[in-house]
């Protein structure tokens, strides 16, 4: 009896055991999640005026910042790609394909036409066309290149050469003959030849003839040039005045440039053009010159406005005695004042 109400009683000490573990591990689970939940952020908002945060149309830009609004996103990924030399996708109809031509030979590369600027016919009057050889010299549409070819004399050209350069040759004289014919030349450069003799009607008939350059060569003496010239270049010869025929330049109209400086010149070749721009004496022998040599001394009107440069330097000349030889000229002469 004593021990069945001894049993009685354990078992409910145990139930009250179970039932106080239920009700404390509640609240226990209950203060386990509020520990785990996370708290809020609250320094995000620290700077923030919930008070006065009311978007209008004029405090729009200030609260919303659109400025960076493209660097916060990339759309390079959705660009479409192209590959360059891609093909196009075939046509499902095969009857829709344009149909190919058949491709055409290639043609065969002629060789290069030689015969023209550059004429390789032998030295002599003429070629079997009938036209006057460029050899030894060489031929470039209408201009002829002898430059230091050894020539003797001058060769035949084509009708129609409008320049000439025989320059560093041993050239010793001019025909009458030599240019006959040549209606379109311009230029003839004879520089550096040896020169001593040139016919009177070498350069006469020579309509389009501008420019004759005769320098460092053995001339005593001038032809008759064509109305034509604008550029005399006869330096480092041998010609005295004896070798200039009376009024040489007179009726020249178009000469702009007269150049005889180192020959044998005893005084200044007047009457000058009034065309003249350039007058190059320098290293004569010209001892005196006259009052109207330049200027005309009954016109104290007159003025030479195109005569600028005058080298008179190196004559045993003082230009200083003919004050009144210059009034004209719109600058003094280069040349001794003493």
């Amino acid at each position: 009896m004593a021990l069945g109400h001894r049993m009685q009683t354990l078992a409910w000490v145990g139930i009250a055991s179970l039932c106080l573990g239920a009700a404390w591990a509640v609240p226990a689970g209950k203060e386990r999640k509020k520990v785990e939940k996370p708290k809020p952020d609250l320094v995000l908002y620290e700077n923030l005026d919930l008070d006065n945060y009311e978007v209008t149309l004029d405090n729009y830009g200030d609260i919303m910042d659109l400025n960076n609004y493209e660097e916060l996103y990339d759309y390079g990924d959705l660009a479409p790609k192209i590959e360059v030399g891609t093909l196009a996708p075939r046509p499902k109809d095969r009857g829709a394909l344009p149909e190919l031509a058949t491709a055409a030979p290639t043609p065969k590369l002629q060789p290069p036409d030689t015969t023209n600027p550059i004429r390789p016919a032998p030295p002599g009057p003429g070629t079997a066309q009938g036209l006057p050889s460029c050899l030894p010299c060489l031929c470039i549409r209408t201009s002829v290149y002898c430059d230091d070819t050894d020539l003797e004399h001058i060769p035949p050209l084509p009708p129609d050469t409008t320049y000439l350069y025989a320059r560093f040759n041993r050239i010793g004289a001019i025909r009458a003959g030599d240019f006959m014919g040549l209606k379109k030349l311009k230029r003839i450069d004879l520089t550096s030849n040896s020169i001593s003799w040139a016919d009177v009607d070498a350069f006469r008939f020579l309509p389009s003839l501008q420019e004759l350059i005769l320098p460092e060569n053995r001339l005593t003496a001038l032809p008759e040039l064509p109305r034509s010239i604008v550029r005399l270049d006869a330096r480092l010869n041998r010609i005295p005045s004896a070798g200039l025929r009376p009024e040489a330049f007179q009726d020249l109209t178009q000469l702009q440039f007269l150049h005889l400086s180192d020959n044998q010149l005893d005084y200044i070749p007047a009457p000058l053009p009034e065309s003249l721009r350039s007058l190059h004496l320098q290293n004569n022998n010209i001892q005196t010159m006259h009052e109207d040599t330049f200027c005309n001394s009954q016109d104290q009107s007159h003025i030479r406005r195109a005569l600028e440069d005058i080298r008179l330097d190196g004559n045993p000349i003082n230009l200083s005695l003919f004050p009144n030889a210059y009034f004209c000229l719109p600058r003094l002469p280069t040349g001794h004042f003493l």
